[in-house]
């Protein structure tokens, strides 16, 4: 049943290695901590937004270069299937707020010794094994509203992606300056982390 996911060393030891990197930098920007996500909710603590947006945007510029260079050759795009994907956001963070981690940084918890992050994954495991019983049905009744198709923004304007990318990157820089100036007033003398 598992013997493919086995059989490239290669793979397994480069996936283990952006893990591992994932995971400290998880840490070290401080998203593992429960106070710093709940208090994202709490809009008292930017980080987590900050930290999201930011790897978004690298994420952006590091796909859609990998596609240009052809070191990848296709995006696999999910479909933009809008009712489920509501269900599944809300859902995802109902959870994240009563748990005070998202899936990630909950792992990344349990490696710096929080232990209440233990019930959250063992959570998500259950969660799991039930939303894969009920997504039949439920697809059956929602899937098709607000389904686009596999489309991306850049599909459905016919502009380049680049222009996606740099209006993110430029929105991101516009969000994050405006949070430390908003922390500066808050905090005078105190940088913002």
């Amino acid at each position: 049943m598992f013997t493919h996911y086995f059989e490239d060393v290669r793979s397994l030891a480069l996936g283990a290695s952006v893990g591992l990197v994932f995971g400290f930098l998880l840490q070290v920007g401080g998203v593992t901590r429960y106070n710093v996500i709940i208090n994202q909710f709490r809009f008292r603590d930017f980080t987590v937004l900050k930290t999201m947006l930011t790897a978004i945007v690298v994420g952006a510029i590091g796909v859609w270069a990998m596609l240009g260079t052809g070191a990848i050759h296709s995006l696999h795009v999910k479909d933009a299937a809008l009712a489920m994907n509501a269900i599944g956001g809300a859902i995802f963070g109902v959870g994240m707020a009563l748990l005070g981690y998202c899936p990630g940084t909950a792992l990344g918890a349990i490696g710096q010794g929080s232990r209440d992050a233990i019930v959250g994954v063992l959570g998500a495991l259950v969660g799991s094994a039930v939303y894969a019983e009920v997504y039949p049905p439920i697809f059956r009744a929602l899937g098709s509203i607000g389904d686009l198709g596999k489309v991306t923004f850049a599909d459905i304007t016919k502009l380049s992606p680049w222009w996606f990318v740099a209006a993110l990157a430029a929105g991101t820089i516009a969000i994050c300056l405006a949070l430390e100036l908003r922390d500066r007033r808050i905090r005078p003398g105190r940088s913002a982390v």
